[in-house]
């Protein structure tokens, strides 16, 4: 039976790592400008949506590009890991982390924006009549109404992450327990011609990939059944 090798675990951990830092960090940044894109009607809201949206129609390199330079030691990153002493946030797992941030945003913030939009003003009108103050509002009836959003906005975020590989072989590089993630180990192994373990990799985001198809249409069949 083959055994995956200590490098591979540490590849795999390490997506792991990036996937769930950036899924969490995308909730927390998304949902406020989720909400406020749902909400505004100011004529430049979507301006700030186009700019959101970016990373589904920019290729990864031009934006992974951009990203080294601002990540790099002239950059604001530069000055960033100056803080601690660093010279760079380039190919280090923090700036790993901020391209994934930017790279996934839309696939959180649009399934959780959708999901404001389509709970209406009513929710909100009614919280209010009974004096409830926005936040408080907000909190306990906008947030539980739009959980399928957050659910899928979750998914495809982590997904996503894990899936990357032009943005972060980019910003990365290939440095085994820093930036090597799962995508970047597969891309290696083919050109060092090792087929077993690029098979391995493979056949295991192919199964993750199934997972996140069936998840998303378990969510939206759970959905479709709550809103009748």
């Amino acid at each position: 039976m083959a055994t995956w090798s200590p490098e591979i675990w540490q590849s795999v951990r390490l997506t792991v790592e990036l996937a769930t830092v950036t899924t969490l960090g995308l909730l927390i940044v998304g949902t406020p400008l989720a909400w406020w894109l749902a909400r505004s009607k100011r004529w430049w809201t979507e301006i700030v949506a186009a700019v959101v949206a970016l990373p589904l129609v920019l290729p990864p390199t031009v934006l992974g590009f951009y990203l080294l330079v601002m990540l790099g030691p002239d950059g604001p990153g530069g000055w960033l890991a100056s803080l601690w002493g660093g010279r760079t946030l380039a190919f280090t797992f923090e700036g790993l982390v901020i391209g994934s941030l930017l790279y996934s945003m839309p696939f959180v913030v649009q399934p959780i924006r959708n999901a404001f939009v389509a709970m209406g003003d009513r929710p909100l009108e009614v919280a209010a009549t009974l004096r409830a103050s926005p936040q408080r509002a907000f909190w306990t009836v906008a947030v539980p109404l739009a959980r399928p959003g957050f659910l899928t906005g979750a998914v495809l975020g982590f997904a996503h992450t894990v899936g990357e590989f032009g943005l972060v072989l980019m910003i990365g590089g290939n440095i085994p327990g820093r930036t090597k993630v799962l995508s970047v180990a597969i891309f290696d192994y083919v050109e060092a011609s090792q087929w077993r373990e690029a098979s391995m990799l493979a056949g295991g985001m192919m199964i993750f990939a199934f997972a996140v198809i069936l998840t998303m249409t378990l969510i939206d069949k759970h959905s479709a059944t709550v809103s009748r």
